[in-house]
């Protein structure tokens, strides 16, 4: 479990930044009619927040040259 945190370390921080940054844009921009579909609702606006603050910074992630050799064969 250990291991696994360890590998998928950014994707975890990127998670949390996004979620804060999500409920923050909530909090102070929102949707004010309830039609937006991402900004109507504190949960939907966290959760695309750690979706693209995961994927954003998980595209920094540097690839093990041992494990994508070992992969290969």
């Amino acid at each position: 479990m250990k291991k696994w945190f360890n590998n998928n370390k950014l994707y975890l921080v990127g998670a949390v930044i996004g979620a804060v940054a999500g409920y923050f844009y909530w909090q102070q921009v929102g949707c004010s009619s309830g039609t937006c579909m991402i900004t109507s609702k504190p949960v939907n606006s966290t959760l695309y927040g750690a979706l693209m603050g995961a994927l954003l910074l998980g595209m920094f992630k540097k690839e093990n040259k041992k494990q994508s050799l070992k992969e290969e064969e």
